[in-house]
């Protein structure tokens, strides 16, 4: 029986690096410049202003996208996304091992998201498994051709290490599981003077498994 089905998603909240139309639903977007200053551009011990924008922040509907334009774009002044300059200073130190994959996906969709190294690294493996060319890579990410191909060529031999390590670890646990069964085998011989039959393991079987588990 087969059922037709509808894709309701509603799209993703992500937008790109020059789309700013998220700043209007912030909650600080109508309040008066001065009171924008004496609040999230506070001197570093005003924990007046410091607490009363933090609760601004607490509801704000926009407060990752505020926080995420701040790394983006290295501004590191004042209070974004409801931390202030001190408590965002560990995120910009490791800025470029960031990994969300709400941003590999934008990046997919065609949106000009500022991508980590981390995050272009998983979007260049994706593009590779799924038979993208440089050419396509380099137009989704806004690269040069020539860097586009280093980094499919990367892409291939990681993809070429990883498969060939989980085949050596695939074989090597067929081979510790062949062994120990001749060795219960061997046990059970011993203990009775009777052929005891047991259950017949193929690697056909025991890969199926592995798959079920």
């Amino acid at each position: 029986m087969r059922h037709k089905t509808t894709n309701d998603t509603p799209a993703p909240a992500l937008r790109g690096i020059a789309d700013h139309s998220w700043q209007e639903r912030g909650l600080c977007h109508r309040l008066l410049a001065k009171t924008i200053d004496a609040l999230f551009f506070h001197a570093s011990r005003d924990r007046a202003a410091i607490d009363e924008a933090k609760s601004i922040c607490g509801s704000c509907p926009v407060k990752k996208a505020c926080f995420d334009y701040a790394l983006d774009n290295e501004i590191r002044h004042g209070m974004w996304g409801g931390l202030t300059e001190d408590e965002r200073r560990p995120w910009h130190a490791r800025v470029n091992k960031r990994l969300d994959y709400s941003r590999v996906k934008a990046a997919f969709e065609g949106r000009d998201v500022h991508l980590s190294d981390a995050e272009r690294e998983a979007v260049t493996r994706h593009a590779y498994t799924r038979g993208w060319s440089p050419e396509r890579l380099a137009y989704a990410l806004r690269l040069d051709l020539d860097w586009a191909r280093d980094l499919m060529r990367n892409a291939a031999h990681a993809v070429a290490d990883r498969d060939r390590y989980w085949g050596q670890s695939d074989e090597a646990e067929a081979a510790d599981d062949e062994h120990a069964e001749d060795k219960g085998a061997e046990d059970e011989d011993a203990a009775s003077p009777v052929q005891v039959p047991r259950q017949v393991q193929t690697h056909a079987l025991i890969a199926a498994l592995r798959k079920a588990a």
